[in-house]
């Protein structure tokens, strides 16, 4: 198998057959804002992770008394019903990355290289858009 340079491709599924320049460029483009989604949710799964552990932190007792002191409008829920709810949505967002992840895999396979330098450009503005958010953490 090789790239090649083509404006027709069968991308994913059978309703999506390119057989223009405008359609490839079209396609080109949806893939490009699916792997910067990806690169976004990469970010947000780390951030959806800090936030749980900084809420599911064992309070100090210094920190206790602050809490308290402060009358805190946090949630009532049980810690255990807190973690059951952090780690569900985490499983959520982690099966939407994986499963578009895959999509641009296989758009990949399609071995045109228009669609995979879509991949490879998304990838690169997602992570150039993306990442500085971290550091808001």
């Amino acid at each position: 198998m090789h790239f090649i340079f083509s404006d027709e491709v069968v991308l994913l599924f059978d309703f999506w057959n390119v057989h223009s320049p405008a359609g490839m460029a079209l396609s080109v483009l949806v893939v490009l804002l699916l792997a910067v989604l990806y690169e976004s949710i990469k970010v947000g799964k780390a951030k959806l992770l800090n936030q749980a552990l900084v809420s599911m932190a064992i309070p100090t007792g210094l920190q206790l008394t602050e809490e308290t002191d402060e009358n805190s409008s946090g949630s009532d829920l049980p810690p255990t019903a807190k973690w059951f709810l952090c780690h569900f949505s985490q499983s959520l967002i982690h099966v939407a990355q994986v499963v578009i992840g895959y999509f641009m895999m296989l758009a990949v396979m399609s071995y045109n290289t228009w669609i995979f330098l879509g991949v490879v450009l998304g990838s690169a503005v997602g992570y150039y858009l993306a990442y500085p958010l971290l550091s808001m953490v």
